[in-house]
């Protein structure tokens, strides 16, 4: 008898997005969590991806053959590998906003004593793609490559407020937000009337909308074409950033926001 004709098609087991590819993304998946927790081993590494030890094991010497990831001979933990570096300068490159920014951030960092931050949109989330530290002890860190979500975060409502009007709108319809601590904003209500008061001052404020004890104050960076491109922030420690600091603090990140946008043009 017979084989039944095998029908063609994606396998049952293929992600719901069209024309995923599952091992690359699984392998992407991994690469993200050597990113985020550097210094695991395979065994650390297959329990968090929720993959099998054999599939982690090829995916890993996969990529450390094209120098993408790397072990640790001596602690058998894997690691990023300097390829990345190479990648993500790439990207850095395709705008002039990260070298443009620097000499911003370091000008309002030393004015304001606090971390400037330059972040851009990255899907529905901030990407954090330069930095400049505060002398201080206690300092908020948002390394390049961070990502937090538009609700909660200073740049990220500064982009929703001058952005394209489509972004806030996708957001909206995904309420009730992700809550981080009792002061996020998780409701269309409530996210809508903060955009209103953040394009009436000129400036976001995330008010330990993120994380419990810091604060984080941002106005946005446009383009020749008037697009909300980017953002800039001072975050730090709420003790510091008082509520009698914010007027002043959001005073300077503007203006900072402003000398970056001449700088491209915008």
């Amino acid at each position: 008898m017979a084989e039944p004709t095998r029908k063609r098609g994606r396998p049952r087991s293929a992600p719901d997005s069209a024309g995923t590819i599952l091992a690359l993304d699984r392998a992407l998946d991994i690469l993200d969590l050597l990113a985020a927790q550097p210094g695991l081993t395979l065994s650390e590494v297959a329990e968090k991806s929720d993959q099998s030890p054999s599939t982690v094991h090829r995916v890993l010497h996969t990529l450390a053959a094209r120098g993408v990831a790397e072990t640790d001979p001596a602690t058998q933990t894997w690691h990023i590998g300097p390829a990345t570096f190479r990648l993500g300068s790439a990207f850095m490159r395709r705008s002039g906003i990260v070298e443009r920014a620097r000499p911003v951030l370091r000008a309002l960092m030393e004015h304001t004593g606090e971390t400037a931050n330059l972040g851009i949109l990255n899907g529905d989330a901030v990407l954090f793609v330069s930095q400049a530290e505060t002398h201080e002890t206690i300092r908020a860190f948002f390394p390049p490559g961070t990502r937090s979500p538009l609700h909660a975060s200073g740049i990220g409502k500064a982009l929703l407020a001058f952005g394209r009007p489509e972004t806030l709108t996708a957001l909206l319809e995904q309420a009730p937000l992700k809550r981080f601590t009792d002061k996020t904003l998780t409701t269309a209500e409530a996210l809508g009337e903060d955009m209103a008061r953040i394009r009436q001052r000129g400036f976001a404020f995330d008010d330990e909308e993120k994380t419990r004890g810091m604060r984080c104050i941002a106005a946005p960076v446009f383009d020749l074409t008037g697009e909300a491109v980017a953002g800039i922030s001072v975050s730090g420690p709420s003790h510091r950033i008082g509520p009698a600091h914010v007027k002043t603090l959001g005073a300077a990140v503007a203006a900072a926001a402003g000398d970056l946008t001449q700088a491209l043009g915008g």
